[in-house]
């Protein structure tokens, strides 16, 4: 069953420019931008119910408004020498479609599942680009799509090379507060978006470039047998979704052997699960690894401000054998991959980078995580309300931790997974926890059926907290 049927385009998608003169400039990409791995649209998904929802026009011009001060999301990439992009900032204009869907409606949306997993007709509430090479595409695609109760999906594409999560968060406040602020005619935001900013001089490489440390998370296993591990590209893929609230997460980090945070309990629990869904499961002594962003805009030496409009993050990488992370040692790991990150890590970063154009991430044997919790996607209010529902458009390229919209303590992790693999990552991420539940642990956590893909139905396991 489809959950999303055909959009109804009543006019063609048209170019949102500027709405006051921009800098007409080539803006150069750092090597953290510039990454090969990286030339993708991060897709975020909206859904507003009919007491949240907003007038498309009013959208469209508060958009204008806020491209003046994120106006490289106006220009258009172009390669370079060495096949290095740039971004023509050239006010060419963000690609707006509006939409209507009368046959569906919010409530509906979120029956089917919405707040669990992506669903493969989502897609079609984002306007397809028809090009012939990402580059092509411009930098931000929005569509609006009019929902028949009256409520409506935000749909936004946003080029990975030009912003990083943190300042997507920060645009897509901006964009909301100049629509709320048309509509309680409150007096202009300029001047609060005055500190943006979008030069990325500060992180070009050094001359001589001096790569200092070994960087495992570009070395390639030498382990043919880890190429056999999972094909994502081969077989199709089922997503998970499940949700640890606050009460889980505590337990989590309770068995642990060491203080840690939320975030480093998670991704050792997520990380040790992942290896032993593998099919064929890895040699015991094989070295597997696991692969998450770090914000390194307060690492670094001088600091970057919060507004830093470009990507500011780099891979930590942990490392470990299936039997080391059976025996405890996943949140050690991860601390240690986290703490390295640091200023020097970072210079040595940009200049492999630079030594080594085209270097990707080694994904053989290999887990990614990228936490969009904390930065506040969540919270997007273009006047009337929040949504219903924030998540990614699809789930298909790695592993993602999710705010919870009722629960600010809570995280939901989402990943897609050969479907063997994905029955038997779920078994591993519950079962550990059955065998010391208590009779006072809270309501169980909501778990998605990944096997009725189009009903996307909602089933508790047990009568027990098999996630506490």
């Amino acid at each position: 069953m489809e959950i999303v049927g055909e959009c109804e385009y009543r006019g063609e998608a048209v170019l949102v420019t500027p709405s006051s003169a921009t800098p007409r400039r080539s803006l150069y990409l750092s090597n953290l931008d510039d990454q090969r791995f990286l030339r993708f649209s991060i897709k975020y998904l909206y859904v507003f119910p009919p007491s949240a929802a907003v007038a498309a026009d009013a959208l469209r011009a508060a958009l204008a408004r806020a491209l003046v001060h994120y106006y490289p999301l106006a220009g258009r990439l172009r390669h370079h020498a060495d096949d290095k992009l740039v971004l023509d900032c050239n006010a060419e204009g963000a690609l707006f479609a509006e939409a209507f869907l009368p046959t569906l409606t919010a409530a509906d949306f979120l029956r089917a599942g919405a707040t669990a997993k992506p669903h493969k007709s989502w897609r079609k509430l984002l306007y397809r680009v028809h090009a012939a090479t990402f580059v092509a595409v411009p930098p931000l695609v929005v569509q609006v799509t009019q929902l028949g109760c009256g409520g409506m999906v935000v749909c936004t594409a946003i080029s990975h090379c030009v912003c990083d999560g943190i300042a997507t968060a920060n645009f897509l406040h901006a964009w909301a507060a100049f629509a709320a602020a048309d509509l309680d005619l409150a007096a202009d935001r300029d001047d609060d978006l005055s500190v943006v900013l979008h030069d990325r001089r500060a992180l070009r490489p050094r001359c001589p470039p001096r790569v200092a440390f070994t960087h495992p998370e570009y070395h390639t296993s030498s382990s043919s047998s880890s190429l056999l591990l999972i094909q994502p590209q081969l077989m199709p893929l089922a997503p998970v979704s499940l949700t640890f609230t606050a009460a889980h997460l505590r337990r989590l980090k309770a068995r642990s052997l060491r203080s840690c945070t939320s975030f480093e309990a998670l991704a050792a629990h997520v990380w040790r699960a992942w290896v032993l869904s593998l099919a064929p499961p890895p040699p015991p002594d094989m070295r597997v690894k696991l692969l998450f962003s770090v914000n390194v805009r307060r690492r670094l030496k001088p600091e970057l401000p919060w507004t830093y409009c470009g990507n500011a993050f780099v891979l930590a990488c942990a490392e470990a054998t299936p039997t080391e992370l059976a025996a405890g040692a996943g949140v050690r790991l991860v601390q240690e991959a986290k703490d390295c990150i640091d200023d020097d890590y970072v210079r040595s970063t940009v200049d492999l980078l630079d030594q080594r154009r085209g270097a990707k991430p080694d994904l053989a044997a290999t887990l990614v995580i990228s936490a969009w919790t904390r930065l506040g996607l969540e919270d997007v209010d273009f006047g009337k309300g929040r949504a219903a529902h924030m998540g990614p458009l699809t789930s298909e390229i790695y592993c993602v931790f999710l705010p919870v919209l009722a629960d600010p303590n809570a995280v939901t992790v989402l990943l897609s997974l050969p479907q063997p693999a994905a029955d038997t990552f779920e078994h591993h991420c519950c079962s550990c926890f059955l065998l010391d539940l208590d009779d006072d642990q809270p309501a169980v956590p909501v778990l998605v059926d990944k096997q009725d893909h189009d009903n996307q139905l909602v089933r508790a396991h047990h009568q027990h907290d098999i996630l506490a």
